[in-house]
């Protein structure tokens, strides 16, 4: 469908049942859209194009245990990265991502590039060369990208634009993939391509949409659970609270929290904690306290208690539980904070920001709602469960301290990577 044909579809209302399951907001969605396929006629002209989106994703528990085979509750959100897509024949891709600038590559080879390391077009390129790998043709493309997932702020804006950049390449060129193949296209375009470690927790929940239990015990095969829920009808309101503070020079105090981990694991002979049988950790204990770091030792046992709180917390959501879901969560901030150790940087031990960020919620939510670390810590966002009735005044308060718009809800998306109907 042309662009005018879009934007006369959009103007009338007829993509608003869809904008609402999307984003809920279909007022927003609406000028989002048609701005975006102006900017895209703008630069590249009036011709028949394709609008995809892909979800941003937020992790409900499980802080840290994917990387050691464990189990994660997370879920994709209605933050997403947008574009406005057409097939170029000429083979080359070229992207204008708004408020970022463009780029352009060409697909003639799909080897990796070291130059492009840690850029867009690695991800392309990454993107291109796994899927061909997977059977799935892949082919120039022209598009304008917009996103609203925020950078850094632990709801996977990386694997969102993979994903994003995977269902593209299929739409417009017939491929057929799981949700499953899609992220592991996007775990390759990362960790080979773009050259960040990765797991598949970030990619899996952006391709596989709603709230999902993941169990990475065979990580090649992760199983996949899905858990229909609406925090809103259960009188609360998930969000994030963005403190806008720098992952620069974070790197080795990341590195260490799988480092530490994986040193437990050998110690037991194993290759990740979630072989470790919690008994045989529980009895060689005191030999551990004079192997390896306590720091090493807490960062275990928070894994062995998560993993069980992402049951605990799976089942609650099944039982409609918020009290248990509550306890629960604010137990997993407390394990993260004390155990675990991602709140303070150890290498920077004056940057405190995370821990005043959480102080600063606990003061306003204690004994009605909860709050943890999002993501990897020690910067970015904190995730906060709110009573409906107190979500304004606690948006204030927040955002006095953050900026107007620091604190966004994370409201579940029911999908995945989504192709909008025509």
């Amino acid at each position: 469908m042309n662009i005018p044909a879009w934007l006369e579809k959009i103007s009338s209302g007829e993509q608003d049942a869809e904008f609402s399951a999307l984003y809920g907001d279909c007022a927003r969605a609406r000028a989002r859209h048609q701005r975006l396929l102006g900017l895209y006629r703008e630069r590249f002209g009036d011709e028949n194009v394709i609008l995809v989106s892909a979800p941003g994703r937020t992790e409900l528990a499980g802080n840290h245990t994917d990387h050691q085979q464990g189990m994660v509750l997370c879920g994709s959100v209605t933050q997403d990265t947008l574009a406005v897509a057409a097939p170029a024949a000429d083979g080359a891709v070229t992207i204008l991502s708004e408020g970022f600038g463009e780029f352009q590559l060409k697909l003639d080879s799909l080897l990796f590039r070291p130059e492009e390391r840690e850029s867009s077009a690695a991800i392309v390129r990454g993107m291109a060369a796994a899927l061909s790998a997977q059977g799935v043709e892949v082919g120039g493309f022209r598009a304008v990208v917009n996103s609203d997932v925020p950078a850094g702020g632990g709801l996977s804006s990386s694997a969102s634009f993979e994903v994003l950049v995977g269902a593209i390449f299929c739409a417009l060129y017939g491929g057929r993939l799981s949700p499953m193949g899609l992220a592991k296209a996007g775990q390759t375009a990362e960790r080979d391509y773009f050259g960040k470690p990765s797991g598949l927790l970030d990619q899996a929940a952006c391709a596989g949409g709603g709230i999902l239990l993941i169990d990475f015990y065979d990580p090649l095969e992760p199983r996949l659970t899905p858990i229909a829920f609406d925090f809103r009808k259960k009188g609360y309101v998930l969000c994030a609270v963005d403190t806008h503070t720098s992952h620069a020079g974070l790197t080795e105090d990341y590195a260490a929290i799988p480092r530490d981990m994986r040193a437990v694991a050998w110690y037991f002979h194993r290759k990740a904690l979630r072989y470790v049988d919690r008994s045989l950790y529980l009895s060689g204990r005191s030999g551990l306290e004079g192997a390896l770091s306590p720091l090493a030792i807490g960062r275990a046992e928070h894994f062995f208690a998560e993993e069980e709180r992402v049951t605990a917390m799976a089942q609650a959501l099944l039982n409609g539980d918020m009290e248990t879901y509550r306890r629960k969560m604010i137990a997993s901030g407390e394990s993260s904070r004390f155990l675990l150790q991602n709140i303070v940087p150890p290498s920077q031990p004056e940057r405190r920001e995370m821990a005043i960020a959480l102080d600063r919620a606990e003061s306003l939510l204690n004994q009605v709602g909860a709050w943890r670390i999002h993501g990897g810590g020690f910067a970015g966002c904190i995730q906060c469960l709110v009573p409906e009735a107190a979500y304004p005044a606690f948006v204030r308060a927040m955002d006095g301290w953050y900026g107007e718009g620091s604190t966004f809800e994370l409201r579940i998306r029911p999908c995945g990577a989504h192709l909008l109907k025509a």
